[in-house]
């Protein structure tokens, strides 16, 4: 059952990807030591992460979505916890993509100078092979613009995370998450604490 079901989920069916907007199936067809090979992979676009931590409430700030393919494959996560994220798809810097994601997603003003990189990595290597680039910023209510949640038709929840909990959060098999965030939260404990 999805808890606090602000997402309103029914009727899930799978069908034929047709004309697709946001990935490309495809199959790569290669050689490798003499043997000819093939691969089934979807090409995607590249996105930024924002590691958020809010100084006053010392606590980290997630996003919590409803992601199908997790649900179509376990029933038991409706919605995942990430960090706030988007695709880079925009004739925009990375950190500007960061920027924009910050303000609609999460409801807070941050400035370029700001949003610092931590680091880029692999996602999903065996289906896509797209990669992100994380950055960090820190926030305050001071930086608040609005209640955040995203644009158009999305639905975001915000959450925060104290720090005195997010080991534990980390480590709670009940709550989907993505490598990404745990990387995140590590990278903050090496750094900041």
């Amino acid at each position: 059952m999805i808890e606090n079901n602000i997402f309103n989920i029914s009727n899930i069916t799978t069908t034929t990807l047709e004309k697709p907007r946001f990935v490309k199936p495809l199959r790569i067809n290669y050689t490798q030591d003499n043997k000819e090979k093939s691969w089934e992979a979807v090409k995607s676009h590249d996105s930024v992460s924002i590691l958020l931590y809010h100084k006053t409430k010392n606590a980290f700030l997630v996003v919590k979505q409803f992601r199908p393919p997790v649900y179509v494959h376990h029933h038991n996560y409706p919605f995942t916890y990430e960090l706030c994220a988007g695709i880079i798809d925009k004739n925009m810097s990375f950190t500007q993509i960061a920027q924009e994601e910050i303000d609609e997603e999460c409801g807070y003003k941050v400035e370029l100078n700001q949003i610092s990189k931590i680091s880029s990595f692999f996602t999903n290597v065996g289906v896509s092979g797209a990669k992100q680039h994380l950055y960090f910023a820190q926030i305050d209510e001071n930086m608040k613009i609005h209640n955040g949640g995203g644009i158009n038709d999305e639905k975001i929840e915000l959450e925060f995370i104290p720090i005195e909990k997010s080991k534990e959060f980390i480590y709670d098999e009940s709550k989907a998450k993505t490598p990404g965030l745990i990387f995140a939260f590590y990278w903050f404990y090496e750094n900041n604490i």
